[in-house]
């Protein structure tokens, strides 16, 4: 497992709760967003007060570089299984989930919506978007990225 402090510490943690310090970042003024991308590498939001926030890319030895930037408030992530990486923010100047090419060259806004803080794909190829009040479910037919077993 994965946990980041709002100090910029991301931490791996064991199976048996062990945590050692995995990777650095900036610090944040709101609890970080994680999301492992088909790539392996573990990407990172932390919204600040800047309107020129990044994602942030961790390569599995800890290293991380900037992916995409250009968002404001990025929160929420998940990855299709073409690439592609959603994220709940704001982009040129409109509120809702982007979606971010696999290199990070291309974003745009792909729902539009306020308050979106989380994201998921169901089994059913819906958008699930969280704000800070409600759960809503978007039929828009896209496969979520499948994860590979650990072990």
């Amino acid at each position: 497992m994965y946990v980041g402090d709002r100090s910029g510490t991301i931490y791996r943690v064991s199976g048996i709760g062990e945590a050692q310090e995995f990777a650095q970042l900036e610090p944040s003024v709101s609890a970080y967003h994680l999301a492992f991308g088909p790539d392996d590498y573990l990407y990172v939001t932390g919204p600040t007060v800047n309107s020129y926030d990044v994602i942030t890319r961790v390569d599995p030895a800890g290293v991380a570089s900037a992916f995409f930037r250009g968002l404001g408030r990025p929160q929420g992530l998940a990855f299709d299984n073409e690439g592609n990486l959603y994220v709940a923010a704001s982009f040129a100047g409109r509120r809702g989930v982007v979606r971010v090419s696999p290199d990070g060259s291309e974003a745009r806004v792909v729902v539009a919506g306020m308050n979106i803080v989380g994201l998921a794909f169901s089994a059913s190829r819906d958008l699930i978007v969280a704000t800070h009040d409600a759960i809503f479910s978007l039929p828009l037919g896209i496969r979520g990225a499948l994860l590979r077993d650990a072990n």
